[in-house]
């Protein structure tokens, strides 16, 4: 096994527990990589605001030499905010998405690195629960209006059963040579920029800080976390990952609620001292 140097870790159902929460074994394990010299990287689908809390709990935030892969790899910033790669949807993109939307009646919303935005004055119930888990503001704009908004991605929102069945619409297929399509949470279908994920971000990243993936580390446990695992010398998928991502993963550790990332991380770690 090569030197882990850099260890990239998905927050939901990977970093944090059922209860949203980061265990203590899990902290102790991080803050144990990070004195012995190991770049810490949160790789999610949300934006910086909502990594804070986790991150001001790790000692990562607001520092100029730590960083955040968001926005499911469109965005590689600080944790101070500095940006260093982004990447949104062009304009024609977003309005061929929303049509989608408006077509097939599924809720549906963007977001930019400081906001979401709804064309539609009835706000979905899962619009609300983002903005609320994301920490940004939803705001009221027509189609037109969005022209001079810089748009990082879009999400359809909706009941999971519901949202399931209209996922499988062929309009949605004859979007995918412009857009990357992912399903981060069972209520969520999420529409990034053509050419952009998790493993994408991860290697921007990694070529900024000068580190080879062979000595990355990713874990994480839904699809859209598979790029950045398949990127990274050693991609670790959760016990309680979704059955995909587990058969294309390099191992798989406990699941997130038995202390999942402790047990990976300190298994790396302790190879470092043999």
């Amino acid at each position: 096994m090569e030197e882990i140097k850099l260890i990239a870790i998905d927050i939901d159902g990977t970093l944090v527990n059922s209860k949203k929460e980061i265990t203590p074994a899990v902290k102790k394990a991080i803050l144990t990589a990070q004195k012995q010299g190991k770049q810490i990287v949160i790789c999610t689908g949300r934006p910086l605001s909502d990594t804070q809390r986790y991150l001001d709990e790790l000692g990562l935030n607001g520092q100029e030499n730590q960083y955040v892969v968001s926005f499911n790899g469109a965005v590689v910033e600080s944790t101070a905010g500095q940006v260093i790669f982004k990447q949104g949807l062009k304009y024609e993109d977003y309005v061929d998405l929303e049509t989608i939307a408006r077509k097939l009646n599924l809720h549906f919303h963007s977001v930019s690195l400081d906001r979401i935005y709804t064309a539609s004055r009835d706000l979905g119930h899962y619009t609300i629960y983002n903005s609320r888990v994301v920490k940004l503001e939803v705001s009221y704009r027509t189609q037109e209006e969005m022209k001079q908004i810089p748009i990082i991605k879009c999400m359809y929102v909706d009941d999971p059963d519901y949202l399931d069945d209209k996922i499988e619409s062929p309009l949605f297929e004859m979007m995918k040579d412009r857009v990357v399509f992912s399903k981060t949470e069972p209520f969520y279908y999420e529409a990034t920029a053509a050419g952009v994920d998790k493993g994408t971000g991860l290697k921007r990243l990694c070529d900024y800080l000068k580190i080879d993936r062979s000595n990355v580390m990713a874990l994480g446990d839904q699809a859209n976390d598979m790029p950045m695992l398949t990127y990274a010398g050693l991609g670790i998928a959760m016990g309680n990952a979704v059955e995909y991502t587990k058969q294309h993963a390099d191992e798989v550790t406990a699941d997130c609620d038995h202390d999942g990332v402790a047990v990976a991380i300190n298994k790396i770690l302790k190879y470092a001292w043999c």
